[in-house]
């Protein structure tokens, strides 16, 4: 059984991580780690990962990008592996995570969701099918969202772009400040901003008299929790490197690989 800690297990999506851990068989949840204060647990919960020294395979983190160089040295003292589902980090925290890498498993993905993922994959194997085709990716977001385009919009962009081979794409964000027609090379990316939406992506393939759809809807942020937990299965056996959910859904296509 995966020994799992959560950091951050005082917050929502840490108690949904809870949740779903306690209806899988192969996870168990060692600890949590959280400097706030309460939320009712089966387990341990330490406000520094040093005060624990129980059992760990990999930590699911949903905290806090302060809690990045404790969390990191808490893993390399243990050997264990660590799921990284908080967002926000510096360049030079990136510079950490990737040095980390190098003596741990470390997760890191722009997107825990396993549907996107899978629509990634998705976008890369019609992107060279639909040579020619124009394409516009939508994503709609709740109306507190502060960043536009979304992270995620930008890697729909990214699998479109190198899957096609357009290595001079150009992503337009909007065409309200320019009246001219639309270039080939162009990637388009609209954003929505609305009520209390989760997350709406969708890739479109606008060809001659056709338009081809490819779609994701999420209901709730619970999809990023489970991502996180599948993630942190994902790791056990694995050796140091940066994984993601690319490396995930490459190995659920084939398990061999």
């Amino acid at each position: 059984m995966i020994q799992v800690i959560i950091s951050g297990c005082n917050g929502h999506m840490g108690a949904v991580v809870e949740e779903i851990c306690a209806a899988d068989p192969e996870v168990s949840v060692a600890a949590g780690f959280d400097i706030a204060e309460g939320g009712r647990h089966d387990f341990p919960v330490f406000s520094d990962p040093e005060q624990y020294t129980g059992p760990v395979d990999t930590v699911i983190d949903f905290s806090n990008p302060s809690a990045l160089t404790k969390l990191l040295q808490f893993c390399r003292d243990r050997c264990a592996g660590v799921v990284l589902a908080t967002t926000g980090y510096s360049p030079e925290q990136l510079e950490e995570i990737e040095k980390a890498s190098s003596e741990i498993p470390v997760f890191r993905s722009a997107n825990l969701s396993l549907g996107i993922n899978v629509l990634a994959e998705l976008v890369k194997k019609a992107a060279p099918l639909l040579d020619g085709y124009d394409i516009e990716i939508v994503e709609r977001h709740h109306n507190r969202k502060l960043d536009a385009p979304s992270g995620t919009a930008l890697m729909l962009a990214e699998a479109a772009a190198s899957a096609s081979g357009r290595d001079d794409t150009v992503c337009t964000f909007g065409r309200s400040e320019k009246r001219q027609a639309r270039d080939p090379r162009e990637i388009g990316i609209s954003s929505v901003r609305g009520g209390t939406i989760v997350g709406d992506h969708e890739v479109l393939f606008c060809g001659r008299d056709e338009v081809i759809s490819l779609s994701h809807h999420a209901s709730s942020r619970e999809i990023f929790a489970s991502g996180a937990v599948r993630a942190a299965k994902f790791l056990a056996g694995k050796g140091p490197g940066l994984y993601s959910m690319e490396d995930l859904v490459a190995e659920s296509l084939d398990p061999s690989s």
